[in-house]
């Protein structure tokens, strides 16, 4: 008897139902990035053990907007673009463990099933939103990548905005801020059928095997708020003092990550 096939949900019996092909996994996308400090406190109580808050700058969090295109090794889905294109809005704090400072994703909402399965896979906590940036072009009336232009990006969940913002790109930059710019720390976990504690509990490093990037943009910050939901604890990251924010082109290639503390169960 011949075994379902496929890298993730669903198998089936030639694998072309998979939502996901196995990695490696190929990315293109615009980043639209705020940093603020908020207290150390609402961090900390994010990072479950072992995994403490970073030495410097604890309270340092990034809303990070991202405009992707992605696909698997073959890159077919570039061609069929309902399967490549999704958008994304992911909060992300920074953490230690074992003396080595780590980034790591606390919430992630996306648009796409298959954006929030791979995250599944990655350890990021992804779930459904709607979010929208304003897209870059050479033409007016679009914003340019260049001094001068002006971006608006939302982020929304079960019918409420949870976030919104302008800037205005002012200078080149560096880099894209510093809150994600470490490898991310992230947990893996499967509950049990039976409630009884999880049966998959594993801290893991991931990062990219390749990335390119063009010249980041520092920008002004021209509007930034967050709301509260019912559903949504965002605004637990209360905005204390605004930092900075960035936009940048990039492309990044993901092919797995290790056990920082291997998988237990019962």
């Amino acid at each position: 008897m011949t075994q379902p096939q496929g890298f993730f949900y669903p198998r089936s019996a030639t694998g072309q139902a998979s939502l996901l092909p196995a990695p490696p996994w190929f990315y293109a996308g615009d980043l639209l990035t705020i940093e603020f400090r908020t207290d150390p406190a609402r961090v900390a109580e994010l990072l479950p053990a072992p995994l403490t808050l970073a030495p410097e700058d604890p309270g340092a969090v990034a809303l990070i907007w991202a405009d992707w295109q992605s696909c698997g090794g073959t890159k077919a889905e570039l061609l069929d673009p309902v399967r490549a294109q999704y958008k994304e809005c992911f909060a992300v704090v920074r953490c230690a463990f074992e003396g080595r400072v780590y980034s790591r994703c606390i919430y992630i909402w996306v648009d796409k099933d298959f954006a929030l399965l791979r995250g599944i896979h990655q350890g990021y906590p992804k779930k459904f939103g709607s979010i929208h940036m304003t897209r870059p072009h050479p033409f007016a009336p679009a914003p340019q990548v260049a001094a001068g232009g002006s971006f608006g990006a939302t982020l929304a969940a079960n019918d409420r905005r949870l976030a919104e913002t302008v800037i205005t790109l002012t200078e080149p930059a560096e880099r894209n801020g510093f809150v994600n710019g470490h490898p991310m720390a992230h947990h893996r976990w499967l509950p049990a059928i039976d409630g009884k504690g999880d049966v998959h509990a594993e801290l893991i490093e991931s990062g990219g095997a390749k990335f390119e990037g063009a010249q980041p943009w520092r920008a002004r910050i021209d509007h930034f708020k967050l709301f509260d939901s019912p559903t949504e604890e965002l605004t637990r990251l209360e905005v204390r003092e605004l930092i900075g924010a960035y936009y940048r082109q990039i492309g990044v290639v993901w092919n797995g990550g290790k056990s920082l503390v291997p998988a237990i169960g019962r």
